[in-house]
Protein backbone atom coordinates (compact mmCIF):
# COMPACT_ATOMS: atom_id res chain seq x y z
CA UNK A 1 0.00 0.00 0.00
CA UNK A 2 1.44 3.38 -1.12
CA UNK A 3 1.14 6.41 1.16
CA UNK A 4 -0.41 9.30 -0.91
CA UNK A 5 0.62 11.97 1.64
CA UNK A 6 3.75 14.02 1.30
CA UNK A 7 6.13 13.98 4.26
CA UNK A 8 5.77 16.87 6.67
CA UNK A 9 9.43 17.90 6.41
CA UNK A 10 8.95 18.60 2.67
CA UNK A 11 5.93 20.87 3.16
CA UNK A 12 6.47 24.60 3.50
CA UNK A 13 4.36 26.96 5.52
CA UNK A 14 4.38 30.13 3.44
CA UNK A 15 0.82 31.06 4.35
CA UNK A 16 1.45 30.84 8.09
CA UNK A 17 3.78 33.87 8.19
CA UNK A 18 1.91 36.74 9.79
CA UNK A 19 1.78 40.20 8.28
CA UNK A 20 3.03 42.92 10.62
CA UNK A 21 1.33 46.24 9.92
CA UNK A 22 3.33 49.44 9.88
CA UNK A 23 1.65 52.78 9.15
CA UNK A 24 2.91 54.45 5.99
CA UNK A 25 5.47 57.21 6.29
CA UNK A 26 4.14 60.70 5.54
CA UNK A 27 7.37 61.59 3.75
CA UNK A 28 8.95 58.87 1.62
CA UNK A 29 12.67 58.17 1.75
CA UNK A 30 14.51 58.78 -1.52
CA UNK A 31 16.82 56.18 -3.01
CA UNK A 32 20.16 56.99 -1.35
CA UNK A 33 22.80 58.60 -3.53
CA UNK A 34 26.40 57.96 -2.38
CA UNK A 35 28.01 61.02 -0.81
CA UNK A 36 24.76 62.96 -0.28
CA UNK A 37 22.45 63.56 2.67
CA UNK A 38 18.77 64.48 2.30
CA UNK A 39 16.47 66.84 4.16
CA UNK A 40 12.88 68.02 3.77
CA UNK A 41 12.70 71.84 3.75
CA UNK A 42 9.52 73.84 4.38
CA UNK A 43 8.30 75.80 1.37
CA UNK A 44 4.91 76.74 2.84
CA UNK A 45 3.40 76.96 6.31
CA UNK A 46 -0.39 76.96 6.75
CA UNK A 47 -0.78 77.42 3.01
CA UNK A 48 1.34 80.57 2.95
CA UNK A 49 4.61 80.54 0.98
CA UNK A 50 7.76 80.49 3.11
CA UNK A 51 10.28 81.66 0.53
CA UNK A 52 12.65 83.14 3.14
CA UNK A 53 13.30 79.66 4.53
CA UNK A 54 13.89 78.18 1.08
CA UNK A 55 16.36 80.88 0.06
CA UNK A 56 18.23 80.55 3.37
CA UNK A 57 18.56 76.78 2.95
CA UNK A 58 19.72 77.13 -0.65
CA UNK A 59 22.40 79.62 0.47
CA UNK A 60 23.47 77.06 3.11
CA UNK A 61 24.15 74.62 0.30
CA UNK A 62 20.98 72.53 0.03
CA UNK A 63 20.02 71.72 -3.57
CA UNK A 64 16.42 70.88 -4.55
CA UNK A 65 16.05 67.29 -5.74
CA UNK A 66 14.60 66.97 -9.24
CA UNK A 67 11.65 64.60 -9.59
CA UNK A 68 13.20 63.21 -12.77
CA UNK A 69 16.22 62.02 -10.73
CA UNK A 70 13.96 60.09 -8.33
CA UNK A 71 11.04 58.65 -10.32
CA UNK A 72 9.90 56.64 -7.25
CA UNK A 73 8.92 59.98 -5.67
CA UNK A 74 7.24 61.40 -8.79
CA UNK A 75 3.85 62.93 -8.03
CA UNK A 76 1.41 64.17 -10.67
CA UNK A 77 0.82 67.43 -8.76
CA UNK A 78 4.46 68.52 -9.02
CA UNK A 79 4.65 71.27 -11.59
CA UNK A 80 8.04 72.80 -10.71
CA UNK A 81 9.93 69.58 -11.38
CA UNK A 82 11.17 69.29 -7.78
CA UNK A 83 10.11 66.65 -5.26
CA UNK A 84 7.59 68.45 -3.05
CA UNK A 85 4.98 66.98 -0.72
CA UNK A 86 2.62 68.98 1.47
CA UNK A 87 4.67 72.17 1.60
CA UNK A 88 7.99 70.33 2.05
CA UNK A 89 10.64 70.12 -0.66
CA UNK A 90 13.28 67.40 -0.72
CA UNK A 91 16.83 68.77 -0.89
CA UNK A 92 20.27 67.20 -0.87
CA UNK A 93 23.77 68.30 0.17
CA UNK A 94 27.17 66.60 0.08
CA UNK A 95 27.87 64.78 3.34
CA UNK A 96 31.12 66.73 3.89
CA UNK A 97 29.18 70.00 3.94
CA UNK A 98 26.56 68.53 6.29
CA UNK A 99 29.25 67.38 8.73
CA UNK A 100 30.99 70.78 8.61
CA UNK A 101 27.65 72.55 9.19
CA UNK A 102 26.78 70.26 12.13
CA UNK A 103 30.23 70.81 13.65
CA UNK A 104 29.87 74.61 13.32
CA UNK A 105 26.49 74.66 15.06
CA UNK A 106 27.68 72.14 17.69
CA UNK A 107 30.56 74.42 18.69
CA UNK A 108 28.23 77.44 18.68
CA UNK A 109 25.77 75.61 20.95
CA UNK A 110 28.52 74.59 23.39
CA UNK A 111 29.73 78.20 23.55
CA UNK A 112 26.22 79.43 24.36
CA UNK A 113 25.75 76.85 27.14
CA UNK A 114 29.15 77.76 28.60
CA UNK A 115 28.28 81.46 28.46
CA UNK A 116 25.00 80.93 30.32
CA UNK A 117 26.75 78.80 32.95
CA UNK A 118 29.44 81.45 33.46
CA UNK A 119 26.84 84.21 33.82
CA UNK A 120 24.92 82.21 36.41
CA UNK A 121 28.08 81.38 38.35
CA UNK A 122 29.10 85.05 38.36
CA UNK A 123 25.74 86.00 39.85
CA UNK A 124 25.87 83.17 42.36
CA UNK A 125 26.12 84.04 46.05
CA UNK A 126 27.62 81.67 48.63
CA UNK A 127 24.62 82.25 50.93
CA UNK A 128 22.20 81.18 48.21
CA UNK A 129 23.98 79.30 45.42
CA UNK A 130 22.31 78.92 42.06
CA UNK A 131 24.04 75.62 41.44
CA UNK A 132 23.70 73.18 44.27
CA UNK A 133 24.85 69.63 43.94
CA UNK A 134 21.84 67.69 44.99
CA UNK A 135 22.31 64.46 46.88
CA UNK A 136 19.71 62.22 48.34
CA UNK A 137 20.13 59.82 51.22
CA UNK A 138 18.04 57.00 52.47
CA UNK A 139 17.81 56.06 56.15
CA UNK A 140 16.19 52.99 57.54
CA UNK A 141 15.55 54.27 61.06
CA UNK A 142 17.53 53.92 64.25
CA UNK A 143 16.56 50.39 65.07
CA UNK A 144 15.00 51.34 68.44
CA UNK A 145 11.84 49.57 69.40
Amino acid sequence: MVNPRTPRDVETREKSARYVYQPPSTLPDPTPEPGYGYRWIATAINGQPYSANVSTRIREGWEPVKAADHPELMLPANSAGNVEIGGLMLCKMPIEKIQARNQFYGVKSEQQVESVDNTLMRQSDARMPLFNERKSTTTFGTGNK
